[in-house]
């Protein structure tokens, strides 16, 4: 499955490696509140940090900081910050982002689409 590395900073790149760097950013798309944030910025282009939280039940200020704080320090996220009483922060997909939405939106879709049926499958399993 390893595959060459074309900027030449690593012989090749293989998730399926321990030691390769490719599992840190698969660790960071796969993790939920990524896979929403990048989802909610596609579907609405800049947006503030209270209007993401307020879209994501569930999700704490601090995970909501910290993943945007990954998200775009693995340059998949922008944060703009607007010099304004009181200041405002606006966050919106980069391009890099933006090529890792259409995937991350079939897995969401996937979710949708098949959640009754592994929900019953165990079901099925546990009785």
């Amino acid at each position: 499955m390893a595959r060459p590395c074309p900027t030449g900073h690593h012989d090749k790149h293989d998730v399926y490696s321990d030691s390769c760097p490719c599992r840190a950013l698969l660790d960071l798309l796969s993790n939920k509140w990524s896979a929403l944030i990048i989802g909610l910025l596609e579907q609405r282009g800049a947006v503030r940090f209270s209007e993401l939280q307020a879209q994501l039940p569930g999700v704490g200020a601090k995970m909501l900081t910290q993943t945007l704080r990954r998200l775009e320090a693995a340059s998949l996220v922008d944060r703009t910050v607007y010099a304004e009483v009181p200041p405002r922060v606006e966050y919106t997909l980069t391009d890099l982002g933006i090529s890792v939405s259409e995937p991350l939106g079939l897995l969401r879709t996937w979710v949708e689409d098949n959640i009754d049926r592994v929900e019953a499958l165990n079901r099925d399993w546990n009785t």
